[in-house]
């Protein structure tokens, strides 16, 4: 019983071929794409709303050289957010669960940012290695701890996004599981578990939404200490 409650984050297969890809490259055609019409639809209204607000709120700390970014970061969130809410449906499988896939898209962005403060303002970028009046006998050991702490960045990206929806769904599916066997012993019992299983469900929307936001914010801010 145990295996099969991860046998949920299994990269998915047909005659032996992985569907991972396939699952990551769905989203984008669920998005509607704009038209040479002067007066767009709703959907595409509400989207072009959604993602200019997204983009100022995310630059409004950034200087100039950081708005280079915008479109990079922008189809990050909306990719993120999108796997995140299908993998939410049943029968589905979300490829963020899979630390590989995360580790995938943190480690080349980390790493850009850094090339770019090396680059750019090689000084500055240095700089956050040693905070300004650390008293001499410790500033080996700080030098240490701070050069840790930058290369642990890009893992605690990919472990965070991996964890939160890993977590909530085997919550989903053990709380789901005991509503389903307590049903013909205890009604009483198995509908207060539904009750806790609809509201959990709602609280991993809320996650869903927030660690796509949470990736992306945290890169805005690595961005920002090199730009």
């Amino acid at each position: 019983m145990m295996l099969s409650f991860f046998d949920q984050f299994m990269s998915p297969t047909h005659l032996g071929v992985p569907l991972i890809a396939l699952a990551i490259a769905l989203p984008w055609t669920l998005y509607p794409t704009p038209t040479s019409r002067w007066l767009n639809n709703r959907v595409l209204t509400l989207q072009g709303w959604f993602i200019n607000r997204f983009t100022q709120q995310l630059l409004l700390p950034l200087n100039q050289g950081g708005h280079k970014w915008a479109v990079l970061l922008t189809s990050l969130m909306v990719f993120l957010f999108t796997i995140n809410m299908l993998g939410l449906l049943p029968y589905t499988f979300t490829p963020t669960t899979q630390l590989s896939l995360n580790m995938g898209l943190a480690v080349p962005l980390w790493l850009a940012t850094v090339i770019i403060g090396m680059r750019n303002q090689p000084t500055a970028a240095l700089g956050h290695l040693l905070p300004e009046g650390t008293p001499v006998p410790l500033i080996p050991v700080l030098i240490i701890i701070e050069t840790i702490s930058l290369f642990i960045r890009p893992l605690a990206l990919g472990v965070r996004l991996t964890a939160n929806l890993t977590a909530g769904h085997l919550l989903i599916q053990l709380i789901a599981t005991a509503a389903f066997v307590l049903m013909p012993m205890m009604p009483t019992v198995a509908i207060l578990t539904a009750t806790v299983l609809f509201l959990l469900t709602l609280l991993e929307v809320a996650v869903a939404m927030i660690q796509a936001y949470v990736f992306v914010l945290l890169l805005s801010l690595y961005l920002q200490e090199n730009v």
